[in-house]
């Protein structure tokens, strides 16, 4: 069964406010894999453990049918209120039990979320569901991330992983296969035809009160708040506060570039 980490309604909602689509040169990575292998066009894409929807909303956009699933009601109530185009649709259902026929579905997606899931399991579903010369898409953003800001970016970078270091200190030991780069993930997956790629770079448009509420919505941080929420509210404060004077400014809102590194596991059965 897939770790619930993400349940909660408000947990859900500073989910959905905060967390960023995947980016531009990850997006190409998957689209010029798809193209490669002649996956494209797919006639039903399955986007697992889609929380929000945010990965879900870039494939609506280059594909017929999008189904997104996840084990978490109150994330999926989140992309059906903010996803309403007539070619996706949502179902709750856990990553190891999809309710797909066998050899139904052309591409398989993942954000990250598989590091979640119970990996034996889940890729067994993987291999019934997808058709053969059908795709899976793998993929999360790393802890490798980066704030530029003018001259500051340095300054701006060591107060953000500041805080990022004292929050991953309650991460939960499934993010150690984030840590490992999906390597364990690259391994389960059950197709001959497969690459892992480790340095994909996007940037991110973001303000400061983006970057803050990241950090909030982070599976981390919630249990941060459960063990000592005087701790992680203060924590967050301060290192927002830190960062507007270092950049020299007053206002949340104010844009910065959030660098982040994707990897990103790719198969073809």
């Amino acid at each position: 069964m897939s770790t619930q980490m993400f349940e909660g309604k408000r947990h859900a909602a500073v989910y959905q406010k905060y967390r960023f689509a995947p980016g531009k040169e990850l997006q190409q990575t998957i689209l010029a894999y798809l193209q490669e292998k002649k996956a494209i066009p797919a006639e039903l894409v399955v986007d697992v453990g889609c929380g929000s929807g945010q990965g879900t909303l870039f494939l609506v956009e280059h594909f017929k049918k999008v189904v997104g699933t996840d084990i978490s009601e109150a994330q999926i109530q989140e992309a059906r209120d903010t996803l309403s185009m007539s070619n996706v649709s949502f179902l709750v259902c856990p990553a190891e039990e999809l309710p797909f026929q066998d050899a139904s579905v052309d591409v398989l997606t993942s954000f990250t979320a598989a590091h979640w899931f119970d990996m034996e399991k889940f890729m067994k579903e993987v291999n019934r569901v997808v058709r053969p010369g059908g795709c899976v898409a793998i993929s999360t953003y790393t802890v490798d991330m980066s704030l530029r800001y003018g001259d500051c970016s340095e300054k701006l970078t060591k107060i953000f992983r500041e805080c990022w270091d004292t929050i991953l200190k309650y991460s939960h030991n499934k993010v150690k296969s984030v840590l490992e780069n999906y390597k364990e993930i690259f391994e389960a997956l059950p197709f001959p035809d497969k690459k892992r790629i480790t340095d994909i770079y996007d940037n991110i448009p973001m303000t400061v009160e983006g970057v803050v509420g990241y950090m909030e919505s982070t599976s981390a941080y919630q249990t941060f708040m459960k063990a000592d929420p005087k701790a992680a509210t203060s924590l967050l404060q301060e290192t927002e506060k830190r960062m507007l004077e270092t950049m020299g400014v007053s206002s949340r809102e104010t844009p910065v570039e959030f660098w982040v590194r994707h990897v990103c596991v790719l198969g073809c059965k």
